[in-house]
């Protein structure tokens, strides 16, 4: 090419001018130059900018989600978009345009919020040369090829949780891929705050999509299976949308403190149109009763789709939905069943029961109530906003029982200050030592001149905050907590934490708080906190009540109450035995009918009073109601020439038969088998309008047979035809409901291989 008398020979290799090599690269991009501004010269063009390289652009980002999800034990939720764990690294492979250079300006931005800022915490830039960002975030490159580079990126271990935009500034163009990286809680990293040390714990409280929720009364304990399906198809955005809900402070997102507080909110819908509503009533005819519920699935689902409350929710629902979404947002978290938990209206740590001279129990002139169980949670973290030594597990409540800084929430609340009795930490500390360590105050409530008279038979320091239980790390079995809650009951540190809580509260009055009740006697006014304490019986009476036979519905409840004296002398006794049944709430729905009887016992003796109760006379109440009701037994003894009075209450549950699940012990990935629900009806009377609800996560979606009546001896079989979608242990749980029976419900493990 001749150009002013220049004679300039084309490169033969392009690589030469971008790679180096052959004429020196500086010399090459002059004579280039020049020979491009005089052809401009010559024909009569203006010179262009000089840019001897295109701009740098980003055309595609991998998230490697394969990749990243298996390291950050995400890989199980059901979702296209990245989620990864805060303070852990993960990788992302850009493509580019060009080569990328070393001149070029790189800049990886992650933002969380409608408007994220620098300023606030919320705008992370990060270029590859600095490698760390003011916030704590840090990338690296790991290697460069052509258009290609893989870098690692590490959030900080206390970055707000919840759903990030990524753009990619290249010099003056910005790259949005389409879809956002949700960022969780991290266990597995020690410098997260939720930091679980334990494995086997991490897959339990972490990882585990299925488990039992422990209920019926103290000495009658069974386990509910529940799905919590935390990786479930939107779950996980469900959850988000909840954190955005909130109106947590994009700051307060870092803190599992702030985050499980307001969770415990949220998941009821008294104040902000939460997850569940709840109801007690009996009647759910507007909506799904909260027995039929074998899981958080279809409820966080529904409420995703509709942003309305779900109808409805009772204790264990509403724990059972936090352990989803706690564990889902990658918090460690448990449900906890309380048996005998109080319910203390006045923060004065005792509970007063009414009995009739029937020793019948009088709900309406109750403030205070016992539940026969009730169910929250334990979430694991650390406690920075508290003075050492309080780190671990704490527990929270999304039950709308009391409000808490005018809002239904419970919690989080250390278990070493319940344990220890310091109840003025927060959060409502007062109200979960209550409820596990109450005493229980009973009052004899007879007519005298056409007035209520109250007279307190006894103090029972050891009834409140039974067998506190969870689901054991990795066995389906039930693990007893109450250890890590309270002290032994009439222990000398048992004692003392009750008297630093006592310290702590309202002064206490033994008096009765009934409804009614407006007139008491002076002497009975107390001005200073008190820690009660039980007489001790001259005759060395006690009470047991047993049942004589399985408590089948549709038979006799057969029933005993012994009565027992082991000083020397000659004793008669009065007693009392009432049946009624009862919600787990503690309220009465019916009495089934009493025992009066007159004991004489000599020395160390005892005695047994028959007490049964015929099938009709509670069938038609099993029937009307749509709650599991339990049975009832109150028992009241007056030693007569004594001062000797005790009163004994217990509660059983109904006893059923079981459901059959009949599948293979293993199968394979994407490949069908067939699964059948076998019951047999054993009981004496038919069970009308049968509904069999199953569900397998990551094998088949909840599916519901409509199976009518079926009659004594009748055997009903469901099939289902499975194809699983995840490979390891899965369970398949089913629950059959009559309009007598509430709560037949069974789980069994099937392993999936590849």
């Amino acid at each position: 090419m001749h150009v002013s008398g220049i004679v300039i020979s084309k490169p033969e290799n392009k690589s030469t001018v971008t790679k180096g090599g052959g004429p020196h690269r500086t010399e090459l991009l002059i004579i280039k130059r020049f020979v491009h501004l005089n052809l401009c010269w010559l024909r009569g063009r203006p010179a262009p900018l000089h840019r001897p390289w295109t701009d740098l652009k980003v055309t595609g980002i991998d998230f490697l989600r394969n990749q990243n999800s298996r390291l950050h034990h995400t890989d199980a939720y059901d979702i296209k978009n990245l989620v990864v764990r805060r303070g852990q690294p993960f990788q992302l492979q850009l493509s580019f345009s060009r080569e990328l250079k070393a001149t070029d300006k790189l800049a990886l931005r992650f933002g969380i919020g409608e408007n994220p800022m620098k300023i606030r915490g919320t705008l992370m830039s990060l270029k590859p040369r600095e490698e760390q960002d003011l916030s704590g975030w840090q990338i690296s490159t790991i290697k460069k090829s052509d258009k290609e580079c893989l870098v690692s990126v590490t959030s900080s271990p206390r970055a707000p949780v919840g759903k990030y935009i990524l753009n990619v500034k290249t010099g003056t163009n910005i790259y949005k891929p389409e879809t956002s990286i949700y960022l969780l809680f991290n266990p597995w990293c020690e410098g997260d705050v939720v930091f679980l040390a334990d494995e086997a714990q991490r897959k339990e409280y972490v990882l585990n999509d299925t488990g039992f929720i422990y209920v019926g009364s103290a000495y009658s304990i069974y386990g509910r299976p529940w799905n919590f399906g935390q990786f479930e198809e939107f779950i996980l955005d469900a959850c988000m949308y909840l954190l955005d809900k909130s109106k947590l402070k994009l700051s307060n997102r870092r803190d599992p403190v702030f985050v499980s507080r307001a969770m415990s909110a949220l998941v009821n819908a008294n104040d902000d149109s939460g997850v569940l509503l709840g109801n007690w009533s009996g009647n759910y005819s507007n909506g799904t009763s909260p027995m039929d519920w074998i899981g958080s699935v279809a409820i966080l689902q529904q409420y995703y789709k509709t942003k309305k409350p779900v109808c409805y929710g009772q204790c264990w629902v509403f724990a059972g939905v936090l352990t989803t979404v706690m564990r889902c947002l990658g918090v460690p978290s448990r449900c906890v069943s309380n048996f005998n938990s109080a319910h203390d209206t006045e923060d004065n740590l005792r509970v007063d029961v009414y009995l009739n001279e029937s020793g019948e129990k009088l709900d309406r002139l109750s403030f205070d109530s016992i539940w026969n169980f009730h169910v929250w949670n334990d979430v694991w973290m650390k406690r920075t906003d508290l003075p050492p030594g309080f780190d671990g597990w704490q527990a929270i409540d999304s039950t709308p029982q009391e409000p808490s800084q005018g809002i239904f929430q419970c919690g989080p609340c250390p278990l070493k200050a319940i344990r220890e009795g310091d109840v003025y930490l927060p959060f409502d500390s007062k109200f979960v030592y209550a409820e596990v360590n109450a005493d229980k105050v009973y009052w004899l409530v007879k007519k005298v001149n056409g007035k209520d008279k109250y007279t307190r038979i006894n103090t029972e320091t050891q009834g409140i905050g039974l067998n506190i239980s969870t689901k054991a790390v990795g066995q389906d079995k039930r693990e007893d907590i109450t250890a890590q809650y309270k002290f032994p009951e009439g222990s000398e540190e048992e004692r003392k934490a009750m008297q630093k809580a006592t310290s702590f509260i309202q002064p206490s009055r033994i008096l009765p708080r009934a409804r009614f009740a407006s007139t008491f006697p002076a002497a009975d006014r107390g001005s200073k906190p008190e820690v009660l304490r039980e007489a001790v019986p001259e005759s060395g009476l006690q009470l047991e009540i047993t049942k004589k036979a399985a408590l089948y519905p549709g038979s006799p409840l057969e029933l005993a109450i012994t009565v027992k004296t082991s000083a020397p002398g000659s004793w008669t006794v009065n007693l009392v035995g009432s049946c009624q049944l009862q919600y787990y709430t503690g309220k009465v729905e019916a009495n089934l009918g009493y025992v009066k009887e007159t004991v004489k016992l000599e020395g160390k003796s005892e005695m047994q009073v028959p007490l049964k109760i015929p099938a009709d006379t509670y069938m038609k109440t099993l029937a009307l109601v749509e709650d599991e009701v339990l049975i009832h037994i109150t028992a009241i003894a007056e030693v007569q020439g004594t001062n000797d009075k005790l009163t004994k209450e217990t509660t059983m549950s109904f006893e059923y038969p079981p459901i059959t699940i009949q599948m293979p012990e293993t199968a394979q990935l994407n490949k069908e088998f067939p699964c059948a629900f076998v019951f047999t009806n054993k009981l004496n009377v038919p069970l009308d309008n049968c509904k069999l609800v199953v569900e397998g996560l990551g094998i088949f979606k909840m599916t519901t047979f409509d199976e009518g009546d079926i009659k004594p001896g009748r055997i009903m079989k469901s099939e289902i035809t499975c194809t699983p979608t995840r490979t390891g242990e899965r369970k398949i749980v089913a629950k059959l409901t009559s309009t007598q029976i509430k709560a037949i419900s069974t789980e069994k493990s099937i392993t999936i291989t590849e």
